[in-house]
């Protein structure tokens, strides 16, 4: 998408914070998309999960299943699947040592086509983390969508691992909407 819509709008409104944040990075920056506050909320969660699964099936017309890093994007992944009729894992960051000690949770089978879908992406760490947790259990990973890329590294450290990134949003389009709102003369 290269436009900021009404989604957008309302995205902003209900996750954007300004401020001084630590980053999972480690970067600091002045503000911060609560990917909580959008999840959240039954009527984004919804239309977030119904263009992630469009953007999938643009991005990876050969999905099996999506999938969705615990614990952020495992509610975003679920409105997709429901929106796509894809079935879907989860991906946990560690594997569990107790009852299956599954790392993916999930039916899925080697050589399944997987479309990871993400809410924010920064430098691309998690989404890397899970790609590589994907491809050890046997699976296939060539795209991933996400709700925002905060245009910081996040879909060059995943083509380095021959994953391709699409987003609802980039940052920058966001940002300059805040701007116009915030300052609608400038």
């Amino acid at each position: 998408m290269t436009a900021v819509d009404e989604l957008g709008r309302r995205l902003l409104d209900a996750a954007l914070l300004e401020g001084d944040f630590t980053l999972r990075s480690g970067k600091r920056s002045t503000w911060y998309l609560d990917k909580y506050r959008f999840e959240t909320e039954p009527g984004l969660l919804r239309e977030l999960g119904e263009r992630l699964a469009e953007q999938a099936r643009r991005a990876e017309p050969d999905a099996d299943r999506l999938g969705g890093p615990a614990l952020g994007a495992v509610a975003l992944a679920a409105s997709a699947a429901m929106a796509s009729g894809l079935p879907f894992i989860i991906i946990r960051g560690e594997t569990k040592g107790y009852g299956t000690a599954n790392r993916l949770e999930g039916r899925h089978e080697p050589g399944d086509v997987v479309c990871l879908v993400e809410d924010v992406v920064t430098s691309g760490g998690a989404l890397c983390e899970a790609v590589e947790a994907v491809r050890e259990a046997g699976l296939v990973v060539r795209h991933a969508v996400c709700v925002v890329d905060r245009e910081e590294g996040g879909a060059d450290a995943l083509a380095r691992l021959g994953v391709r990134l699409a987003s609802l949003y980039r940052a920058g389009e966001l940002l300059a909407l805040r701007e116009t709102v915030v300052n609608p003369h400038g």
